[in-house]
């Protein structure tokens, strides 16, 4: 008899997981505020490292055989950090910037801040994962796109600051410009009515005023250009490639709830024991996709009279209704139409189905 032990129960050699390091981070610029926690030791004083030298640290980390976490909040300098970090291995993630002093201790250092992210990241590492308001990352491609989109709302608030700027020179001796008065077709119209040395001190900011409005206009023309699909009547393609664009991915939303919080148009809500009671919306996700969608609910209120939430709300926008009730039938046509369009971009259902009325196919540019 063979007493030699079966291959099969052979005894497996156990793999040892990997310390986990978790690593919060302060960005800017010039450096990082780095506060680290080794599983469940207490955190370690914070750090401070230049970019290329924090990048080289994590090297020497993953060489060690650490399993690394790490989190920043959302800012001016972007995902770049983020990418850099992934293509290392390192799990990183990408919170909503916020308030972190919890004990409201009026003290607010970077290294403070550092400690506190730190704190948050062990408790979601730990499962609670309220405990950070995760970033969804875009794509560079996405994030590319998005960034032509945003560039078209600067440049209209530049040329105002200008436009502006021209007015307060004209009133300051005197005179007073309105509307686009820099325009090639009102211009002629104040040289006549200006004196010459006026004249010269607004030729300047005209110019300036100008190239801005030039530049608008061929940065709308590229966006609207990049729009392919067929659009509700009411639904022009620069608003269509705002809606994409900024949200990217219709696919990333699993309900209607997601929607809404992402939107921002859902009610605040002050509750407790038998009081409830809900406010203002919340204004709690994307901004811009917010006044989009209520810059276009007043188009849909014109040009979708069979939309289901048109005919909801159509008593709220009637000669007799109040601003109030008309402010708040316009917010809750936004959403409704916010949640509508992500139904509509995953194939959840079809505009015919809410009643949308389609473009042609082949339309004339419309007024987005």
């Amino acid at each position: 008899m063979n007493n030699k032990p079966s291959q099969d129960y052979a005894p497996q050699p156990q793999v040892q997981p990997q310390p986990l390091l978790k690593v919060a981070l302060d960005v800017h610029l010039q450096s990082y505020v780095v506060a680290l926690q080794e599983e469940g030791s207490h955190p370690k004083p914070p750090q401070r490292f230049r970019p290329a030298a924090f990048l080289h640290w994590i090297d020497q980390q993953l060489a060690r055989g650490w399993r690394i976490v790490t989190c920043y909040e959302a800012g001016p300098l972007g995902f770049v950090l983020h990418r850099q970090l992934a293509a290392r291995g390192v799990t990183n993630y990408v919170v909503r910037p916020r308030v972190w002093d919890e004990h409201h201790s009026r003290m607010k250092t970077d290294r403070l801040d550092a400690l506190w992210m730190l704190n948050a990241l062990d408790r979601f590492c730990a499962g609670n994962k309220k405990a950070l308001a995760l970033v969804r990352v875009p794509t560079e491609t996405e994030e590319r796109r998005r960034s032509h989109s945003r560039l078209r709302p600067s440049l209209a608030r530049d040329r105002q600051m200008i436009a502006q700027r021209g007015r307060g020179v004209a009133l300051q001796h005197g005179f007073r410009l309105r509307g686009d008065w820099f325009g090639r077709r009102s211009w002629p119209r104040w040289q006549e009515q200006l004196p010459p040395w006026l004249i010269a001190l607004l030729e300047p900011l005209r110019a300036t005023c100008l190239f801005l409005h030039d530049q608008l206009r061929a940065q709308e023309a590229l966006i609207e250009n990049s729009s392919t699909a067929l659009l509700p009547k009411g639904l022009g393609r620069l608003t269509e490639q705002i809606l994409q664009r900024e949200a990217c991915d219709w696919n990333r939303f699993q309900n209607r709830r997601q929607v809404s919080s992402y939107l921002g148009l859902c009610p605040s809500e002050n509750s407790s024991g038998a009081r409830h009671h809900q406010g203002h919306i919340s204004k709690h996700g994307n901004p811009r996709l917010r006044w989009v969608l209520c810059e276009l609910a007043w188009r849909l209120v014109r040009f979708q009279p069979e939309y289901r939430g048109v005919k909801k709300w159509r008593d709220h926008f009637g000669l007799r209704a109040t601003p109030g009730k008309k402010k708040m039938a316009l917010v809750a046509l936004a959403r409704t139409f916010g949640v509508d369009w992500w139904r509509i971009c995953t194939g959840r259902t079809t505009p015919e189905k809410l009643g949308l009325v389609m473009q042609p196919a082949n339309p004339s540019p419309p007024t987005a």
